[in-house]
């Protein structure tokens, strides 16, 4: 079984299930998972947990996002997309100074409402399923930060903007085109997305589920999988001693005695544990309180 986390290029036409799925096919093992949803018609970074790492996935999620997106100016559709229903035009013509303006003051933090063809969840059911009925529901306003917004080109007749955009996680991205058009008392919506960046992962080195075929009938997979464990580097690393070796393959807590080495530790800090022979096992997180190291997550591994 593979584990860790590869980063995959997703192709228009695929949704991230069909990711998903392909991948169990190739790599034949059910234990994947991907992290974080890209509408069928964006492409670009998705990064695909392997085995243990399934187990990262929602922490992989909350990383920060990159994108490259197309808007255009002109119509307003029901997805907030080039794919959608029109239902709202505007002809009048804008300048460019005014539409810079515009985009640019979305920088910072705003309260940024779902849109309704969406996999964001309300009441166990995901908003395109109630969209699909004709169903509109009152979405509630997310806070969402938009880090930077660097404009790459306007058309000459100021009605397609190429861009791009970081931010934070649950940003949507054609939620921000139809928001400047609604600012600009115009009418608009995304035409193309591509994920440049998730996290740690990068477009430079994604890679197609062709090319992950390809690369598999050669067997040489593992030299683009990132390991567990690396994939937590930016967490401090401690190391049990053997007395602590049982506490921490049972995911018991642990205390500073269970540990031959353990950096100092706040509330809440995540730490990487390893047993007395140096392998990875498990995410602790310290409780202060107590003065205790109490599992956050364990990732064991299973050999086929």
């Amino acid at each position: 079984m593979y584990n860790g986390i590869i980063n995959i290029y997703k192709e228009k036409g695929f949704t991230s299930h069909d990711v998903v799925a392909k991948l169990r096919g190739i790599l034949k093992q059910k234990k994947i998972g991907h992290t974080g949803t890209l509408d069928p018609q964006a492409e670009g970074v998705l990064p695909v947990c392997l085995g243990n790492a399934a187990r990262l996935c929602d922490m992989l999620t909350e990383k920060s996002k990159e994108y490259e997106a197309v808007m255009i100016f002109g119509i307003a559709t029901d997805t907030l997309d080039i794919t959608g229903k029109t239902v709202r035009t505007c002809d009048r013509e804008l300048e460019r100074e005014e539409i810079i303006k515009a985009i640019k003051s979305f920088e910072g933090e705003y309260d940024q409402v779902p849109p309704m063809y969406s996999a964001k969840k309300i009441n166990g059911k995901k908003l395109y399923e109630l969209a699909r009925e004709g169903i509109e529901v009152e979405r509630k306003p997310v806070r969402v930060l938009i880090d930077k917004i660097d404009i790459i080109n306007i058309s000459e007749d100021n009605r397609e903007i190429r861009f791009t955009v970081s931010c934070s996680k649950g940003t949507y991205i054609r939620s921000l085109c139809d928001d400047i058009g609604i600012r600009l008392g115009h009418a608009s919506c995304m035409k193309e997305l591509k994920r440049t960046r998730s996290g740690m992962f990068d477009l430079s080195d994604a890679l197609t589920l062709k090319e992950i075929e390809e690369i598999v009938s050669e067997g040489k997979l593992e030299e683009h999988i990132i390991s567990t464990e690396n994939a937590l580097s930016q967490y401090p690393a401690a190391y049990v001693n053997e007395t602590g070796d049982k506490g921490l393959s049972n995911g018991n807590y642990l205390i500073r005695d269970s540990f031959r080495e353990c950096p100092a530790s706040v509330d809440g800090q995540l730490v990487r544990v390893y047993d007395s022979a140096g392998r990875f096992k498990a995410l602790y997180e310290f409780d202060e309180a107590k003065q205790i190291f109490k599992v956050f997550k364990m990732f064991p591994v299973r050999e086929i």
